[in-house]
C-alpha cells in the first residue's frame, strides 16, 4: 500500500519512520525543501538493516511523486512560535493548504487525505472543500493527542499506570477542546470519582495548554514526538482496516445537533476512512461547549480568503 507524507519536518520525518516499523513497505516522503525530504529517506533506508524490515521509502521535492497513493498525510506549514496559539497561524498555512489539496486532487484523487497541520479543524475543512472528496475521506488528527496529553497528566497526578486510563476529548483541537472528566473512566470509573472538581479544572487547563507549554520551552517550532506517534496511529488503523474507535477532526452534518463544521469526536476508522461517527451522551452543559467550540470554528473558517 503506498503511502505518502507531504512535508519531512519533524512530524512528517518521524511519522515516517513510525510507519515503516509498523510494516507499511512503501512509504513517500515529499517537501519543497532541496534535498530535505531524500536526505530523510535515504536515513530511513539506511536503517533498514539494523532494524530487519524491508521497507521501501522515498523522497522528493516532487508533488506528483503521491500519485496513486491510497493514504496521504500532511504535515506541512508554518508551525508555531512562542506566544503564538494553533489559530495564529490561519492565514500563514491556508494558502499552503489550498495549493497541496488541489495537488492531492489531481495525483490522488482516490486516496483517504489526513490533516495533521493547524490550525487542524480549519484546515480539515479547507482540505476537504477544495478537493471536493467525500467527508469521509479527509479526517484530521488532532484529539487523539490531546487525549493522549489529558491520560498523561491524569497518569501522573494519580501515580497510574497510563494504560488504566480511557480519557475522552471532543471539541476542536485548539483553545475549544473539551477534555471531559465525566467520560474519562479510570478501570471503568469516572474521573469524577477520583478527584475533585478544582483538580479536574486544573487537568483540563493543562491539557488545553500543553502544546503551547511545550512551544514555549522549545522556542523554537512545535511538539512534534507524540504528534508523530498520533499520526501514525491513524494510518494504521485505517491501513489495516481495523475498526477501531478513535476521536478525530470530521465532517459534521448533523450529530450532535452541528452542521458544515470539521470538529473533533470520537470515529470509527477502518479502510474508507471514517466509518462511523460515534455520538457521546452528553449532558446539557457539555453540548453548550461543543456548541460553542463549533461556533468558534465556524467564524473562524469565514475569515479563511479562498
Amino acid at each position: 500500500m503506498k503511502i505518502s507524507i507531504i512535508g519531512a519536518g519533524n512530524v512528517g520525518g518521524l511519522l515516517a519512520l513510525h510507519l515503516v516499523q509498523q510494516g507499511m513497505d512503501e512509504v513517500y516522503l515529499i517537501d519543497i525543501a532541496k534535498g530535505l525530504a531524500q536526505a530523510k529517506a535515504l536515513d530511513l533506508e539506511d536503517s533498514r538493516f539494523l532494524t530487519k524490515i524491508n521497507y521501501q521509502i522515498y523522497g522528493s521535492e516532487e508533488i506528483k511523486e503521491i500519485k496513486d497513493s491510497r493514504i496521504v498525510v500532511v504535515t506541512a506549514g508554518f508551525t508555531r512560535r512562542p506566544g503564538m496559539s494553533r489559530e495564529d497561524l490561519l492565514s500563514k498555512n491556508a494558502q499552503i493548504i489550498k495549493e497541496i489539496s488541489l495537488k492531492i486532487k489531481e495525483f490522488a484523487p482516490h486516496c483517504i487525505l489526513i490533516m495533521v497541520t493547524n490550525p487542524l479543524d480549519l484546515m480539515t475543512r479547507l482540505s476537504l472543500e477544495i478537493t471536493g472528496f467525500k467527508p469521509w475521506r479527509v479526517l484530521g488528527m488532532g484529539l487523539s493527542l490531546d487525549a493522549s496529553r489529558f491520560a498523561n497528566l491524569i497518569s501522573k497526578k494519580l501515580n497510574i499506570s497510563i494504560n488504566e486510563i480511557e480519557p475522552c476529548v471532543i471539541g476542536s483541537h485548539g483553545e475549544g477542546m473539551l477534555p471531559l472528566a465525566r467520560l474519562t473512566k479510570i478501570r471503568g470509573i469516572s474521573l469524577e470519582e477520583f478527584l475533585t472538581e478544582a483538580e479536574i479544572q486544573d487537568l483540563v487547563k493543562r491539557t488545553i495548554q500543553r502544546g503551547a507549554e511545550i512551544v514555549s520551552l522549545l522556542a523554537s517550532g512545535s511538539a512534534y514526538l507524540a504528534p508523530s506517534l498520533a499520526g501514525a496511529e491513524i494510518v494504521k488503523v485505517i491501513a489495516k482496516d481495523q475498526k477501531r474507535i478513535i476521536s478525530v477532526s470530521t465532517y459534521l452534518k448533523g450529530e450532535y445537533g452541528l452542521n458544515d463544521v470539521c470538529i473533533g469526536v470520537p470515529c470509527r476508522l477502518g479502510k474508507e476512512g471514517v466509518e462511523e461517527i460515534i455520538e457521546l451522551d452528553l449532558n446539557k452543559e457539555e453540548k453548550e461547549a461543543l456548541e460553542a467550540s463549533s461556533q468558534r470554528l465556524k467564524e473562524q473558517y469565514k475569515e479563511i480568503k479562498i
